[in-house]
């Protein structure tokens, strides 16, 4: 998910807030406006995709957590 060019939750959350900021004190043309809103868009779901990943992996551990240890399965 975190190569060079995708932004982290906080740098896409920082920018999204940044984006609704512009939208809320207006003044902007309408393509203004609609370039800030799909921007607003895809950076949503850019954050609701790292939340997701961070939901499964919550959920793995947790489910890892639950598990009996099993007899022969540790190295040690």
């Amino acid at each position: 998910m975190a190569d060079e060019k995708t932004p982290s939750y906080e740098q896409a959350r920082e920018e999204l807030a940044e984006v609704v900021r512009r939208l809320e004190t207006g003044g902007l043309t309408l393509e203004q406006s609609i370039e800030l809103w799909e921007r607003g868009e895809k950076l949503a779901a850019l954050c609701e995709e790292w939340l997701q990943g961070a939901r499964v992996k919550l959920a793995a551990a947790m489910a890892q957590r639950r598990q009996p240890d099993v007899p022969g399965d540790s190295p040690f």
